[in-house]
This record gives C-alpha cells, structure tokens and sequence, in this order.
C-alpha cells in the first residue's frame, strides 16, 4: 500500500465518522407540552397579578405624598416654660484639718523568746534594745497586740493603724 492510498483511506474515514457524528445530534425539536392549568390555579394568578399592580401604585403614590411638617406643639405640655438659668455650682471641698503625726520610729524584730505559753519579743529601735509581751507599750507608741512565733502586731495609739514587725532571717544561717 502506497502512502497516498493510506492517506486517502484515514481521510475518508475520519469524513465518515463526522458525517455520523452530526447526523446523531440531530433530532426532532423537542417542544414543551402544554399543561392544562386548573380554574383555582389561573384565578390565583389573576390575584398575584392583581396584588401587584396595587403595589405598584402604591410605591407611585408614596413617591409623590408630601413631606410630614415639624410639629407645632406637644399635646402633653399645656405651657412651655423658658429653661431655668443655669446653676454653676461650685464643690464644696470640706479638708480635714492637718494633724502633725511624729514619723514612725524604725523598729526591728530581732527575736522571740517563749517560756512556757508567754512570748516575748526582742525588738530594737534606733540603738536601744527592747523586751515586750501582749498589752505592753513600746516607745510610747505602740501597744504590742499579738506575739507570734516569728512575727509581732502592734496597734498604733496615734494613728489607730496595725504594724507587723516580722522576724529576719540571716543569709549566714541559711
């Protein structure tokens, strides 16, 4: 078989198979059947058409209605009265008077000692050393609350505040 019959044979054939191709497609028409609508059916799309044209109408007339005026009155004030003048109103600032409180003394725990149930603790102020149970008073001050086993409450006679001196621990004894 020469080349030019072969080409002649894969020409035709490729020819016969777009003819079938396109005759397969083609058919006849399809049209839709008509459906017979039922009386309730047709009147109620004679009442959607109906509903919409009255809006329509509607939305017109609502585009050309005039604009509500500001009111002229309030019907539940029967007088208008002019606003009050205004108040400045300056505060009134009440300060208490200055009372000269002495600077607290510089007190330090420095031990406790326990004998039985009483606790006294060791507390130095400033160069002097002093020893205290509950109730007594320290440098005029302080009356000692509580002694605990590594803390002390005092009550401040001056000020009625609460101070806690609490035991310090040596870097060395650790």
């Amino acid at each position: 078989m020469t080349p030019t019959r072969a080409a002649a044979y894969l020409g035709g054939g490729m020819l016969l198979a777009a003819w079938l191709a396109s005759a397969a497609g083609v058919g006849r028409p399809s049209i839709p059947p008509v459906e017979n609508r039922s009386p309730e059916a047709v009147q109620l799309d004679a009442l959607a058409s109906d509903v919409q044209s009255q809006a329509m109408r509607l939305r017109q007339r609502l585009a050309a209605a005039p604009a509500p005026r500001a009111t002229i009155r309030n019907p539940f004030e029967f007088v208008t009265l002019p606003p009050p003048p205004a108040v400045i109103r300056t505060p009134v600032v009440s300060v208490p008077p200055v009372v000269d409180v002495p600077p607290e003394p510089n007190l330090v725990l420095i031990g406790v000692a326990e004998d039985g149930s009483t606790r006294t603790a060791m507390v130095q102020s400033g160069d002097e050393l002093m020893m205290a149970t509950e109730g007594q008073t320290l440098v005029s001050r302080y009356r000692v609350v509580k002694v605990g086993s590594d803390a002390i409450e005092l009550a401040d006679l001056v000020t009625g505040t609460t101070r806690r001196l609490f035991l310090r621990i040596q870097a060395s004894l650790l």
